[in-house]
């Protein structure tokens, strides 16, 4: 078996509503779609979403890193199983293209296209041979001890930066609907957090497992001050309180405050979980699919993470489409000690789903395992094409 054609597609994906945090606010996402079809007729999708201020990736440097590598080291690969797919996506390279004016690239640049490619070959290979990606998984070298499948998952609420009245509504759903874990974003400007979180928490009640996300909000000489306002309100976390360029300082943070601290922006490949286990600068790593390169890092990551007695959870990106969901319910429902899970947000926050099959979680974040060859779901390659605003043919016709 091989590649017959792999295709690229840049698709504007709008959201129903913006959505807000210290770093930006994001009404639409310009997404990356990879269509990969194998020499049977087996077709496999791939999702990727790039973010200037994690991994340094715009829409425009995916399209140049599409144009300049040579896919030729995929052409050739015999795709028998979905070990051969992992193999191939592991040698394959990226051209060595510049990332926008402005941008600094980080050892991450690329791991968006890189996550569409995997998804795509693998979700292909996997429907070719009839297995899911549980099996993909479960061979993986480092998912030795991490491996543990089960039937459902539950996933986390988040109230996004807002004031007053807005925010208690926005608190008060994550209660009627059940959440057993709620994150909050704090930092933004013009928001007073304690009165925030103090408002969520008097809301949630103490029994919430309740959380924080600065989003690259503070300087480190900030942090201590500003948790332990924080700390009455029994957060479990505190996620990316400083920017990239500051993360190093947290090793003197952490030993100042009670509450755990996650790296976000700051964990996106290897390299800087390495950095991380050195300096000890983080308690827990926030994973995400598109921002880590596809589920072959995130599970290297993990159970990178689990060897130094680390914790990790599986995060999102805003507007993930049912691609990545799916995705990130394959993740969840195989990798066993997440301390907390994102995502599966499609029919609250996406406008036009692209897969026939209704993600979004249900009452207290419930969602269950998909059984179906592959990812799992039905794309809709004629939303695709449709909506398509640009398409590249990186292999075949």
């Amino acid at each position: 078996m091989k590649i017959r054609s792999l295709t690229a597609f840049e698709l504007p994906i709008e959201l129903k509503t913006a959505i807000r945090h210290a770093s930006h606010v994001r009404r639409h996402n310009d997404t990356l779609i990879i269509r990969c079809e194998l020499t049977d007729g087996s077709i496999g999708w791939g999702e990727g979403l790039p973010r200037t201020y994690v991994t340094g990736e715009s829409i425009a440097s995916v399209w140049r890193h599409l144009q300049a590598t040579d896919f030729e080291q995929l052409a050739d690969a015999c795709l028998a199983s979905p070990t051969d797919a992992v193999v191939a996506l592991t040698a394959l390279r990226l051209a060595d293209v510049p990332a926008d004016k402005d941008i600094t690239p980080r050892e991450c640049f690329g791991n968006s296209v890189r996550c569409a490619l995997e998804l795509s070959l693998l979700d292909a290979v996997c429907r070719s041979t009839d297995c899911s990606f549980s099996d993909v998984i479960h061979k993986l070298p480092a998912a030795d001890e991490l491996f543990a499948p089960r039937d459902d998952v539950h996933y986390s609420g988040v109230i996004t930066a807002a004031t007053g009245l807005q925010q208690w509504r926005n608190t008060l759903k994550m209660k009627v609907f059940g959440f057993r874990q709620v994150k909050i974003k704090v930092g933004t400007a013009g928001i007073d957090d304690v009165i925030s979180v103090g408002r969520a928490r008097r809301i949630l009640g103490r029994h919430v497992d309740l959380r924080l996300d600065a989003n690259e909000a503070w300087d480190c000489d900030q942090v201590v001050t500003r948790i332990q306002t924080l700390e009455p309100f029994a957060p479990t976390c505190l996620e990316q309180p400083v920017p990239h360029s500051q993360v190093q300082g947290l090793a003197d943070v952490k030993s100042c405050i009670a509450t755990p601290i996650m790296l976000d922006e700051s964990m996106c490949c290897e390299a800087d979980a390495s950095r991380a286990i050195a300096a000890g600068t983080c308690d827990l790593f926030n994973l995400r699919i598109s921002k880590c390169g596809g589920i072959i890092p995130c599970v290297r990551l993990a159970a990178l993470a689990r060897q130094h007695g680390l914790g990790y959870q599986l995060g999102c990106q805003v507007g993930e489409t049912g691609i990545l969901s799916a995705a990130g319910r394959q993740f969840a429902c195989n990798i066993g000690q997440i301390r907390y899970l994102e995502g599966s947000y499609d029919r609250f926050l996406v406008r036009s789903a692209v897969t026939r099959e209704d993600l979004t979680f249900r009452y207290g974040g419930r969602a269950t395992r998909l059984h179906a060859p592959g990812l799992g779901i039905t794309v809709n390659e004629n939303i695709i094409r449709q909506t398509a605003v640009r398409k590249l043919s990186l292999i075949g016709d």
